[in-house]
C-alpha cells in the first residue's frame, strides 16, 4: 500500500489552524426521527423502520437520537415509548423535543417511570427578536416558561437540554437571560440553533465562542454545548464542523440532511467528513445501509449525484478519469485506485469505485469494463461498444454494453 504523504500533498497542515480539531470526543444526535421527519415531502416511517434505523444508529457510534414530540399526539407518544424500550439495551439514549411547557414534558415523565431509564428532555423556546415580536411575547414570559419548565423536568429528575431556537439571530442579552435561568433551574445541557439555515461559519465561531466565555463567567463550563443547524444557505454541514471544531460537543443531524424547509445538516455526511478529518475512528461500512433504510422509510429517493452514498459518487465513463483509476487497479493498489481520482475513499464506507462507458470513454474503460465480467475485449468488440457508445447521449447500461459485444463473435 501506498503512503498518503508520498502522493497527496496537505495546504491544510500550513498557515493559522482556523479549524483546529476538537480537544473533547465528538458525540451526535440523530434528528432524523424528529426534525427530520418535519421535511413536507417526506412520510413517517413505520414504526418497524424506525427501530431497525434506530439499531444501525447505535451501530455507527450515534450517542442519542430524538425520537420524536410527545405533544404531537397518541401514535407519536406510543412510537416514543416503544424506541426507548428498544434503546435500553443499546448504547444509544433517547431524547424528545419539548416545548418549554409543563404539559409537553408530564407524558416523558410517565414514560421513564415505566421504562425505568431516563430520556433527555430538550425543551425550547424561540429566543430571536423576531420570532418574539411575531408572537407577541416579552422576555419576563419567555423567562417564566423556562424558569417553569426546566424545572418541573429535574425536580422529576429528566435530563433537560435547553434549546434556544433562531439562536444566531438573538441577542448577547436576551441570550444571557435565558440560558442563565435555564441553568439556574437545573438545565445540564444547552442547545445553540441555526433555526432557518441563515448562519455563516464566522458567525457560528462568535456565536459559539461567545457561550463558551459565558457559561466560564458564570461558573457553568460543566453545562454541555449542542449546535443544531440547518443548510437554508447550503452551509449546514460546514457550520455543525465548526461548531465542533469550536468546542461544541455534541452536535444534530439527519440522514440525508432532511428536515423543515431545505432541511438539517446530513448526518451521514457529517460521519464521512469526522472521519476524514481524523476527528472519529470507527467502522462506517454500514452507513450505506442507514442511509438507504433511512430514503426508503421515508420515501425520498437518494439523489444520483448525491456525496459518497449516490449511484453517480464513485463512476466516471470519462476516459482521462477512468485510466488513472484502471492503472492504480492494475497495479494492485486498492488504495491508489480509491484516491487518485476520488476526494473519498469508497472502501471506507463499504463501497467501490466504478467504471462505466459512454461518449467520453476511451478503450481502457472499454477493456476493464468487459474483462471485469469475463469477456474478453477483443479489438473489433473494443471498436463495436465505442462506436454504440459514441453515438449515446449518456452512459450506457450493463446489459446495452454486453449486447454490442456479444454480437461480435
Amino acid at each position: 500500500m501506498t503512503h498518503p504523504n508520498d502522493l497527496i500533498f496537505d495546504w491544510g497542515a500550513f498557515g493559522p489552524h482556523e479549524f483546529p480539531a476538537p480537544k473533547k470526543p465528538v458525540q451526535l444526535d440523530d434528528e432524523t426521527l424528529r426534525d427530520g421527519l418535519q421535511c413536507p415531502s417526506v412520510q413517517d416511517p413505520s414504526l418497524q423502520e424506525k427501530l431497525e434505523l434506530i439499531h444501525l444508529m447505535n451501530d455507527l457510534g450515534i450517542d442519542t437520537a430524538d425520537i420524536g414530540l410527545p405533544g404531537a399526539g397518541d401514535t407519536a407518544r406510543e412510537h416514543i415509548l416503544a424506541l426507548s424500550k428498544e434503546m435500553v439495551s443499546l448504547n444509544i439514549t433517547p431524547n424528545v423535543a419539548c416545548r418549554t411547557v409543563v404539559g409537553d414534558i408530564e407524558p416523558v415523565v410517565n414514560m421513564v417511570q415505566e421504562i425505568g431509564e431516563p430520556i433527555e428532555v430538550c425543551a425550547f423556546i424561540g429566543s430571536s427578536p423576531i420570532r418574539a415580536y411575531a408572537e407577541s411575547w416579552d422576555l419576563e414570559r419567555m423567562v417564566n416558561h423556562v424558569r417553569d419548565a426546566v424545572r418541573f423536568g429535574t425536580e422529576n429528575q429528566l435530563p433537560i437540554m435547553f434549546v434556544t431556537e433562531d439562536t444566531v439571530r438573538s441577542t448577547p442579552e436576551i441570550l444571557s437571560t435565558l440560558f442563565g435561568a435555564a441553568i439556574e433551574e437545573g438545565a445540564q445541557r444547552i442547545c445553540m440553533c441555526d433555526t432557518v439555515g441563515s448562519a455563516t461559519p464566522q458567525e457560528v465561531r462568535n456565536l459559539v465562542r461567545w457561550t463558551k466565555n459565558f457559561l466560564k463567567d458564570i461558573g457553568a463550563s460543566h453545562v454541555g454545548m449542542d449546535w443544531h443547524g440547518h443548510r437554508d444557505r447550503g452551509l449546514g454541514l460546514i457550520n455543525t464542523l465548526t461548531a465542533i471544531s469550536e468546542g461544541c460537543e455534541r452536535v444534530h443531524g439527519c440522514a440525508l440532511g432532511i428536515g423543515e424547509r431545505a432541511g438539517n445538516t446530513e448526518m451521514d455526511l457529517l460521519l464521512v467528513n469526522l472521519k476524514l478529518l481524523g476527528w472519529i475512528d470507527r467502522d462506517l461500512t454500514k452507513l450505506g445501509d442507514y442511509v438507504h433504510l433511512a430514503s426508503k422509510a421515508v420515501g425520498r429517493p437518494v439523489r444520483r449525484e448525491y456525496p459518497v452514498f449516490g449511484q453517480d459518487a464513485f463512476e466516471t465513463g470519462t476516459g482521462v478519469h477512468a485510466a488513472a483509476v484502471i492503472k492504480a487497479f492494475r497495479k494492485g493498489d486498492t488504495w491508489l485506485a480509491d484516491r487518485v481520482y476520488s476526494g473519498v475513499p469508497a472502501g471506507e464506507f463499504g463501497l467501490e469505485q466504478k467504471i462505466s462507458v459512454g461518449p467520453m470513454s476511451g478503450k481502457s474503460n472499454v477493456i476493464w469494463f468487459l474483462e471485469n465480467r469475463n469477456m474478453k475485449p477483443t479489438e473489433e468488440r473494443i471498436a463495436a461498444v465505442l462506436k454504440k457508445a459514441k453515438s449515446s447521449d449518456r452512459l450506457l447500461t450493463e446489459e446495452e454494453v454486453l449486447e454490442t459485444a456479444r454480437a461480435i463473435s
